[in-house]
């Protein structure tokens, strides 16, 4: 669906964006992390066509952005990080007057409002100038708008930027729906909407894509929690003989249980790893209590990528 190749941008002396490449298929929500002054809201302006690239490549389908700016402008929504919408204008109105600058002809430009403001449920709100609605409804207009024509490509940039819990989750409501007709892209800085919403998370620093990852699997580990009881003393020697794990280590016991650390080995499948160490903890005639995967939360996924110069290299 889109494919950036080399993608960087100067402001003199400075780089916003240095050499940043990624594809990414049709139908994914992807997440754009980054800390403020990353090179974020740079790319997404880069990929709406609204600011040029110093070098480097955008293609959205078949179709080049240096190229044929208008057809790929034409298949994309973007919504702004500070949408400049018209206080004294109508909801109806206003989504007119934005089909027609994204070119709508004018025999579809009503049933194309109609759809938009259905898909963003500003129905009751259609006739309300735009001054008099909350914030949470404002980012609706500003979605509305953005999706107006059925876009391929849908760019947001810090979407629920200024908004309260409920028009929060209000917001990730409507894009999960959106996501089900086109790709999106979405910019910010907070990790609980990227795991809400996102499939895959791409993560940049100074300007530099560092990370680019499914979301599953960025969080995932090779490391196991076990809780049994304290009445086998053996049971790390006989759980470290397993085939699938590297080390198990006792991390904490009291009168009742005990907990341990596995580590697997790399590449090990962890429904085998799993039955087998239920089996040797029962065989050995211990009890068990539980057995989870530990499982990385994004936050520390990303301040370990921002750590490093390139997260795939070792330091």
């Amino acid at each position: 669906m889109i494919a950036v190749q080399n993608l960087s941008r100067q402001y003199g002396k400075f780089t916003a964006v240095d050499a940043v490449s990624f594809d990414i298929a049709g139908g994914e929500v992807v997440g754009l992390l980054g800390h403020n002054g990353a090179g974020k809201s740079t790319i997404m302006r880069m990929l709406s066509g609204y600011l040029e690239p110093s070098s480097g490549s955008i293609r959205v389908g078949d179709v080049t952005l240096e190229n044929d700016p208008d057809d790929v402008q034409q298949s994309l929504g973007y919504l702004p990080e500070n949408l400049p919408v018209y206080p004294e204008m109508m909801v109806a109105d206003y989504l007119d007057y934005a089909a027609t600058l994204k070119g709508i002809h004018s025999s579809k430009r009503s049933a194309a409002v109609r759809e938009a403001i259905i898909a963003t449920d500003l129905g009751t709100r259609a006739l309300d100038t735009i001054g008099t609605l909350s914030r949470g409804l404002k980012q609706r207009v500003g979605v509305a708008q953005a999706i107006l024509g059925s876009p391929k490509l849908l760019i947001l940039d810090e979407p629920t930027n200024g908004l309260d819990p409920g028009q929060t989750e209000g917001m990730r409501q409507l894009i999960r729906q959106i996501a089900n007709r086109a790709t999106v892209i979405l910019s910010t800085h907070i990790m609980q909407e990227v795991e809400a919403v996102c499939d895959r998370v791409l993560v940049l620093n100074n300007g530099k894509l560092i990370l680019n990852g499914l979301l599953a699997d960025l969080k995932a580990s090779d490391n196991m929690l076990l809780r049994t009881c304290d009445s086998v003393a053996e049971l790390p020697g006989y759980l470290a003989r397993l085939p699938q794990v590297s080390t198990a280590s006792k991390t904490q016991c009291d009168d009742t249980h005990c907990d341990y650390l596995i580590t697997l080995r790399p590449g090990t499948d962890h429904d085998t790893a799993a039955n087998n160490i239920c089996q040797t903890v029962v065989s050995a005639g211990a009890r068990l209590y539980s057995l989870q995967p530990v499982v990385h939360d994004l936050d520390s996924v990303f301040r370990q990528a921002t750590g490093l110069t390139d997260i795939n290299k070792p330091s």
